[in-house]
């Protein structure tokens, strides 16, 4: 019977081992508020502007992960990600992934 709530269950996404294999941390809040403290690795890109990087990130063909300050907006950027037929995986707010990857 557990074994049948196991497969129910989504698998546990290891973020730190995407990063570590080369996947690409986008971090989609503003600029100023990316200023104010962000996670070492990751690349600012506002989710005002996601649209444009499309093609960009389509070429660097690595995974990424997405994250804000809550997990709302980093949720969107990897809808549009995924749309656009790039591996995207939201991280939710960028706090709470640091903790996860150190």
């Amino acid at each position: 019977m557990l074994t049948i709530f196991k497969k129910l269950l989504p698998t546990p996404i290891d973020f730190k081992q995407i990063l570590v294999n080369g996947g690409l941390l986008i971090d989609v809040r503003t600029k100023s508020e990316f200023a104010k403290g962000h996670i070492k690795e990751s690349i600012n890109i506002p989710l005002d502007i996601l649209p444009e990087k499309i093609s960009k990130l389509q070429k660097i063909k690595k995974p990424v992960i997405t994250v804000c300050k809550s997990g709302n907006r980093s949720s969107v950027a990897k809808s549009i990600l995924k749309s656009a037929g790039i591996e995207a995986y939201n991280a939710g707010a960028w706090k709470s992934l640091e903790q996860k990857i150190k």
